[in-house]
């Protein structure tokens, strides 16, 4: 079995941290989100992986991944030159299935589920497809299945009078069949060749889709507020503390606290769980729980919680705690005393910032 990684959105939503970053390569607990999904991947005994990129994030994900050798991987890149959906990026990977059975996962889903065991649940059922699906409560958000006993007998796309309250969740397995359908698609109402229309084809054909129904945490990581919740779980399957750099005498560090090679925590509190990479700063600081904190980041007279820093970005001197908040690589938050008492901003476009009053 192979499988294709769909990672070639543009990642609105997130802008703009994903004007300089991929979606899939934005950090939760300082590691890409797309490291879990290929992880996990590897632990259900997948090796050959093929990741759908656009034309822009292609170099990115090469310079962040590179061929997979690192992680026991053999990766390639499969550029999706326009976005038409996600029957059209399993498409463009069709040369690198050939004739094999495949799993199709989402790039910015993060789930807890044994991929193992859903794949020698297809094997033993001897399914044409599966679908992992979770009871949602707004269904007209996702695309969603009709299920009779174990089979699956109808699929619609965000439909506005949902016909169950079963969300696909975006980890699919297909033998290579489902290609057939694919070529004979017409796009959708959106413009775009859906999965679901696939799986649809495939249901009339009188193929066997199955299904597997979690209850284990899943989040499509989109939106900002998704990430800040994906860090917090990730956080707190930590069980121990892991610290390698430099925690000084007037420091006090509680909870599960990872803190990397050459960093420096001088004056602070750290109360985890926390993750904070190497090479940082901390200074008469307050690094509250669920807080990622990425490498060469410099924070001082500062208080911070429930948020993501990315690699050496700079804070300093903030009255205000910081709270679910995304702080971008490189960034520069500051206070400085001065006449008049005016407020200096530098946001790009979507930028989002909260003043209190």
């Amino acid at each position: 079995m192979k499988a294709i990684v769909l990672c070639a959105g543009k990642g609105t939503r997130l802008r703009p941290l994903t004007f300089t970053n991929a979606k899939p390569l934005i950090p939760v607990a300082n590691k890409p989100t797309i490291m879990y999904s290929l992880e996990m991947i590897k632990n259900a005994g997948i090796v050959d992986v093929g990741i759908i990129v656009n034309p822009d994030n292609k170099k990115d994900f090469e310079a962040a991944l590179g061929d997979g050798s690192r992680i026991g991987l053999n990766l390639s890149y499969h550029v999706q030159a326009e976005q038409k959906g996600l029957a059209h990026a399993a498409s463009i990977a069709q040369e690198f299935i050939g004739e094999d059975t495949f799993l199709m996962y989402l790039g910015d889903n993060m789930i807890t589920v044994d991929l193992g065991k859903f794949i020698k649940d297809f094997e033993e059922k001897n399914l044409d497809s599966s679908i992992l699906l979770t009871p949602v409560e707004d269904p007209s958000r996702f695309g969603i299945a009709v299920m009779e006993e174990d089979k699956v007998v109808k699929v619609v796309e965000k439909p506005k009078e949902p016909p169950s309250n079963l969300a696909i969740v975006g980890v699919y397995i297909f033998k290579p069949m489902v290609f057939e359908g694919i070529k004979d698609l017409k796009p959708s109402a959106r413009g775009e060749y859906e999965i679901t229309d696939a799986i649809q084809w495939m249901i009339s054909s009188g193929k066997t889709v199955g299904a597997k129904i979690i209850k284990e945490w899943w989040k499509d990581t989109g939106k900002p507020e998704d990430l800040i919740e994906a860090n917090r779980v990730i956080l707190e399957t930590f069980k121990t503390s892991f610290i390698e750099g430099n925690v000084y005498e007037n420091s006090v560090v509680n909870g599960n606290v990872h803190i990397g090679k050459n960093s420096k925590i001088m004056g602070s509190i750290v109360r985890g769980p926390v993750i904070i990479g190497e090479n940082c700063t901390i200074t008469n600081a307050f690094i509250g729980p669920y807080t990622s904190v990425g490498n060469g980041a410099n924070i001082e007279e500062s208080e911070i919680e429930n948020s993501i820093i990315l690699d050496n970005a700079r804070i300093s001197n903030l009255k205000s705690r910081i709270d679910s908040s995304i702080i971008g690589a490189y960034a520069k938050i500051t206070s400085i005393e001065r006449k008049p008492n005016s407020i200096r901003f530098v946001i790009g476009d979507y930028g989002n910032v909260e003043i209190p009053k």
